[in-house]
């Protein structure tokens, strides 16, 4: 999950956990406060009709067919006044909450009782106000809170998200800028992101400061390779001239002879490693120049006559079907050796009788050449280091793990994009991704 999108939750859930406990503070308080105006007014009333009091009002409340005020036709209060016997005490009013029967409707009341003496006589008078309607308002009150809750919610989701969004985006742009879209060292921008987030100022530093390490570090292992390339070089062409010098020596031991043989084909994989080493080395000091109208369909023509022969040696189906003949600008020797390595792979570890096929197709404004064997394959795990020097998809077979770590070189160079889809004794699909120029 996105920082981003966990910064958005936290807050909305915080948010909405402080709503609710506002909201049950409110919901209780509301309760507490409509119970204590209620039972206000209804003291209020107690005196007035105490102070106002008198015989006729005392009959007219005595002989009263109903109980409820002329007023309220819809039987929210009701005055009852009953005659106690004597010798009562005096008490105080009493205000709490029944279900009353009045003049046969049943509802909830908050009613006041009060005994009070008049005239030596005792009475006790109940004053209630029905509690229908402030269930009502309540009800209300809580489906708004609900309402208040969910927009609350969305809101704070939004706003958050939009917020952090906003936040982030230097630190998204870091990523990208300085970690995603850094193919070489070399290339890198310095130049720092602008924010005014310290924290992301400081995350900026830290990775200029390892990408100029990584750099540095990077110039000299490329430096270290093509120096010790060029030095042994030397050695190598002194010895096998010795070798060939001492093979023209006549009555040579046919032992010897046989030694030196050997010595002379180490020396010669040494030097195809070295040269290979040093390709890899000057194209990624970008050491060539990229000036040339290639033909992908004329390449292709090419290497299949120079390996006509191990073609058929394993009697290996050879296909080139393309749709188009594609042209880029780039350089031409490089891209020759980019598709004689993956040709020459997929007929070195093919089978015999096995099939190679060339197609292409244009997808997504990219155009795509694919080359198929059904040669041994690779596993998920050769696959993934496929490009990693000195490894190979079969160890049976002679070679130096050096042949797709050119290509991916000099695919880079050309900003070709290279994808391996393959499976073991099933065969190989390389794909190289061109941009459509043409």
């Amino acid at each position: 999950m996105k920082l981003q999108v966990k910064f958005s939750l936290y807050n909305a859930v915080t948010k909405v956990a402080i709503i609710l406990v506002l909201g049950a503070i409110i919901l209780f308080s509301l309760d507490r406060l409509a119970h204590n105006q209620l039972d206000n007014r209804l003291i209020k009333k107690k005196n007035k009709i105490i102070k106002h009091l008198d015989d006729n009002e005392i009959d007219s409340l005595l002989n009263k067919e109903q109980s409820f005020t002329d007023y309220n036709i819809l039987k929210e209060e009701f005055i009852v006044l009953t005659v106690l016997p004597d010798n009562q005490k005096d008490s105080t009013a009493k205000v709490f909450t029944e279900k009353r029967e009045i003049e046969g409707d049943i509802e909830v009341y908050r009613i006041l009782n009060y005994k009070f003496s008049y005239h030596k006589n005792w009475y006790n008078l109940e004053i209630g106000e029905t509690m229908t309607t402030l269930q009502s308002i309540k009800n209300s009150i809580r489906f708004y809170m609900l309402i208040v809750l969910v927009a609350a919610l969305f809101i704070t989701l939004v706003a958050d998200y939009t917020f952090s969004n906003f936040l982030l985006r230097p630190f998204y742009r870091i990523i990208d800028k300085k970690i995603n879209l850094v193919d070489d060292p070399t290339h890198y921008n310095y130049q720092n992101i602008p924010t005014s987030t310290s924290d992301f100022k400081i995350l900026d530093n830290s990775i200029n400061s390892l990408m100029r390490k990584i750099n540095t570090l990077f110039a000299l292992e490329k430096q270290f390779i093509a120096n010790v390339s060029h030095e042994l070089l030397t050695p190598i062409s002194i010895l096998s001239t010795r070798f060939e010098n001492m093979l023209n020596t006549p009555d040579i031991p046919v032992e010897h002879e046989n030694k030196i043989y050997a010595s002379l084909k180490t020396l010669n994989r040494l030097k195809l490693i070295i040269n290979s080493l040093l390709l890899i080395s000057k194209v990624e000091n970008n050491q060539y120049l990229k000036t040339e109208e290639i033909s992908l369909k004329q390449e292709i023509d090419d290497i299949y006559e120079d390996l006509e022969d191990r073609i058929a040696d394993k009697n290996i189906s050879y296909s080139a079907q393309l749709s188009k003949d594609f042209h880029f600008i780039g350089n031409k020797a490089l891209i020759h050796t980019l598709l004689i390595n993956i040709i020459n792979n997929a007929i070195k570890y093919n089978v015999d009788h096995g099939t190679i096929s060339i197609t292409d197709k244009t997808e997504n404004e990219k155009y795509i050449l694919t080359i198929s064997d059904t040669g041994a394959g690779m596993s998920a795990a050769l696959v993934e280091n496929a490009f990693d020097r000195f490894k190979r998809g079969n160890s049976e077979e002679n070679g130096f793990g050096l042949g797709l770590a050119i290509v991916q070189s000099i695919a880079r160079f050309h900003k070709i994009d290279v994808n391996i889809e393959s499976e073991e004794h099933k065969g190989t699909n390389i794909s190289l991704f061109f941009a459509n120029e043409s």
